[in-house]
């Protein structure tokens, strides 16, 4: 996906004016591949894009200079092994206005050696991390990031019915997410992750795939993900092999109400605790609340995980262009769990649902 740098670095300096802040530090990761649409090798050599008021320039080690140009014409302020950073550092916060920054917005991945001898150069500034500047542009995605998150949705289906038609009496976990993973590679994905959980094993959430064999009566977690053209999909779906077990029936309603209720919250203006609060209600009020064990959701955009948190403290407040999870669950242990996950975008009336999967049960006849 082609990324408009000169206009995401626009908007991060008006987030800047708007916050007070008069540098953004950010190093090897999902916030430069935001910014840029690339990021150089990351490793223990100090690389950091300092974005100032008007210019912005990288702290760069000589190794990584000359591959990274293709992919940029940002200014380079190199260093060496045999001569360290702190020369190229003090230059390229002079280079961008920012020498006597007094207020640092900090790259929350940024490795700690990096923080420190960046601070080490600002003794006088005050830092934050960047929640209220590149992290507040992110949350909101653009036409072309609602695209590829659609996109890679659409291939999580087609994952997810793979998986459907795969189950039967005496596969393995690992075996049936095997073929999941094998799906997202036909389609040009990459396998991010695989959770399959059967029986009793789907008590817990994040559940490592096994060698446990599925069997009759058995209800199945699969949780999946993959992740084509920077963007990745994340949605959970629940399969039966014959008879469910005792009480599944009522417990699945009673996660599709709180899935539903979660979704009618949902709205631009409304807090994210709000939205957790809407699906942990009708688990509580159901009698199961001690057994909904996790957050209601999580942002999805470059990274699998990132803000907005839809959790139950969480003062965010949603945004039409938001992208979040939406994914309550009972987890009954030695018995089996249910989870139910859409990844939605917040429009101006409410969410949209990426995915076109129904959330029913699938049951396997035997």
């Amino acid at each position: 996906m082609t990324v408009d740098t000169k206009g995401r670095l626009a908007a991060l300096r008006g987030r800047m004016k708007a916050t007070g802040t008069d540098l953004v530090a950010v190093a090897p990761g999902s916030h430069m591949d935001w910014l840029l649409g690339f990021h150089p090798h990351p490793d223990e050599r100090p690389c950091l894009l300092l974005v100032g008021p008007e210019r912005e320039a990288f702290l760069m080690p000589v190794l990584n200079a000359e591959g990274t140009r293709e992919s940029t014409d940002i200014a380079f302020h190199t260093w060496a092994d045999a001569e360290g950073p702190d020369a190229a550092l003090a230059a390229a916060l002079a280079d961008v206005g920012a020498a006597s920054a007094k207020k640092v917005a900090l790259d929350e991945t940024m490795r700690a050696d990096f923080a420190l001898l960046l601070l080490g150069a600002l003794p006088d500034a005050t830092h934050a991390f960047t929640p209220e500047t590149v992290g507040a542009l992110r949350m909101r995605k653009d036409a072309a990031e609602y695209k590829a998150l659609k996109m890679n949705a659409s291939i999580a289906d087609r994952a997810m019915q793979k998986a459907f038609a795969s189950v039967k009496p005496g596969i393995t976990e690992k075996e049936l997410a095997a073929i999941i993973r094998d799906h997202f590679a036909s389609e040009g994905a990459t396998p991010a992750f695989w959770i399959v959980g059967g029986g009793p094993n789907g008590a817990f959430p994040h559940h490592q795939t096994g060698e446990r064999k599925l069997a009759e009566g058995d209800a199945i977690v699969i949780d999946i993900g993959g992740r084509k053209g920077g963007f990745p999909s994340d949605i959970t779906r629940m399969a039966v092999i014959g008879q469910p077990p005792e009480g599944y029936g009522q417990i699945h309603g009673i996660v599709e109400k709180a899935v539903q209720a979660a979704l009618k919250a949902a709205k631009p203006g409304v807090l994210a605790k709000e939205v957790d609060a809407a699906a942990r209600n009708v688990i509580a009020d159901a009698g199961y609340g001690e057994f909904f064990v996790h957050r209601t959701g999580h942002g999805l955009g470059i990274d699998g995980h990132e803000p907005p948190y839809i959790t139950a403290t969480s003062e965010a407040v949603l945004e039409e262009g938001m992208v979040f999870s939406i994914e309550p669950g009972i987890y009954l242990p030695g018995r089996f769990g249910i989870r139910l996950e859409e990844i939605v975008i917040l429009r101006a009336d409410g969410p949209e649902i990426l995915s076109d999967l129904p959330r029913d049960l699938h049951v396997v006849q035997v």
